[in-house]
């Protein structure tokens, strides 16, 4: 029996439980075209009558690109204490391959993942790995685009590292791929994957240490809530590393919002039945 996530009116309801808080991006304060004003807000008050916000995300960049694309929509920086991404966690793993060829499989935007680490970058036929940020060309291609290539990587027993765990965003009302969906058919046709990001421990891992620091001290996770719209990412990330979670349908699962604003229970049991996995709160959006 799937355990339903408690409906609460805002996020100040269930504020003074917490002393940290793990924030989602792409979903939950943005949707890639324009920030979602109220998610922003609540942050905001958290951060002045609460404590910490850390945001997490599967951004295939380093953290200290982020502040950038947030410029770029006009989110706030008032929203946030530090930046953790699924880039800054694989950087870890791609150095351990430094040694390594490397075919890397994503858009040109992603390139700064590999600044100031000693790679060398190579076609598929000389590589060792693959580095996997996502599709060359995310607006046009899908998935199936690559099977052909992913099958030539397999014959070779390539082992990817995924840098963006995430199937696919919303841009706007428009669904877009992501590295996940690739690695994922790579995994379906017998590949090997390494992720760092969510629901993986690294990306956490990265996130307690960034908790600890802003902090000056050691923070219990019993005190950290983790916010998040991706059911298979965010919140199953969350339960993996300890953390309560607070589910928000504002991003890939927002078909779980009635036509009178509010959860339907039903959808979001199925949800959550089919990732296995539960959140202790649930809201129609991130407010606060």
């Amino acid at each position: 029996m799937t355990f339903l996530p408690k409906s609460i009116s805002g996020l100040s309801q269930i504020a003074s439980q917490y002393d940290a808080v793990l924030c989602d991006v792409w979903g939950v304060i943005h949707n890639g075209c324009e920030p979602f004003e109220a998610s922003v807000n609540a942050l905001i008050e958290f951060r002045k009558t609460r404590g910490l916000v850390i945001l997490i995300t599967n951004s295939p960049r380093p953290g200290d690109q982020i502040p950038a694309q947030f410029d770029e929509i006009g989110v706030s920086h008032d929203c946030y204490d530090a930046i953790v991404t699924s880039g800054d966690a694989t950087r870890y793993a791609l150095k351990r391959r430094a040694f390594d060829p490397v075919f890397v499989l994503g858009p040109d935007r992603d390139l700064h993942l590999y600044e100031g680490l000693d790679l060398t970058f190579v076609e598929l036929d000389q590589a060792k790995f693959i580095s996997c940020t996502g599709l060359f060309d995310d607006r046009n291609e899908t998935p199936n685009d690559y099977r052909e290539l992913l099958s030539r990587a397999l014959e070779r027993d390539l082992p990817m590292i995924c840098a963006n765990p995430d199937i696919e965003v919303m841009i706007g009302n428009q669904r877009i791929w992501c590295g996940g969906a690739l690695a994922q058919m790579y995994q379906q046709m017998g590949g090997s994957v390494t992720y760092s990001g969510k629901p993986y421990q690294p990306i956490y891992d990265l996130c307690a240490a960034s908790i600890n620091k802003e902090a000056g001290r050691a923070v219990d996770l019993s005190r950290v809530l983790a916010i998040g719209d991706g059911i298979g990412t965010d919140i199953k990330g969350a339960q993996l590393a300890g953390i309560d979670a607070l589910f928000v349908a504002t991003g890939i699962h927002n078909n779980s919002v009635d036509e009178s604003g509010n959860i339907d229970q039903e959808k979001l049991a199925e949800e959550f039945a089919q990732q296995k996995t539960q959140a202790r709160f649930c809201a129609p959006g991130l407010i606060w």
